[in-house]
């Protein structure tokens, strides 16, 4: 487990006003969310067809709460007892708002898993990020639909 964050693996300068231990699962859901779409973005542009209209359709595909509940659903046995403790916590967090294109529990494990993608960023796991975004993206991808 890293030490917590740090400014020189950080995409931007910008240090957290709390530990990440301290951060509410709302907030690091918050990142987390902002985090798992550039992942998904960049992957798409990593492909041959840059065609904007397909890239929104297939990155809508991935990021959207139906996406990131089967997503979670999928990472549940890869996952360590810490990242399942922070999973749970941002599953059972009270966001405040009703989920528009998904139903309520699809929208709670969309925010655990958003939670757990933010956690990792502010706790300096990059690595295990970018296992777990690959991992997710492969499984998505590659699933029948």
């Amino acid at each position: 487990m890293s030490s917590g964050f740090n400014l020189d693996q950080a995409w931007f300068p910008y240090e957290p006003s709390q530990p990440a231990r301290l951060l509410s699962p709302i907030v690091l859901a918050y990142a987390g969310d902002a985090i798992y779409e550039v992942a998904v973005r960049q992957y798409l542009i990593s492909l041959p067809n840059l065609r904007p209209n397909h890239l929104h359709r297939t990155a809508t595909g991935l990021v959207s709460a139906k996406a990131q509940s089967t997503i979670l659903a999928y990472l549940e046995p890869q996952l360590t007892d810490e990242e399942k403790d922070v999973a749970r916590q941002g599953r059972n967090a009270k966001s405040g708002t009703i989920p528009k294109n998904a139903d309520v529990l699809e929208y709670r494990h969309a925010t655990a898993f958003e939670c757990l993608i933010g956690h990792l960023y502010y706790t300096g796991q990059q690595a295990r990020i970018q296992e777990l975004v690959h991992s997710s993206i492969q499984y998505m991808m590659n699933r029948s639909k």
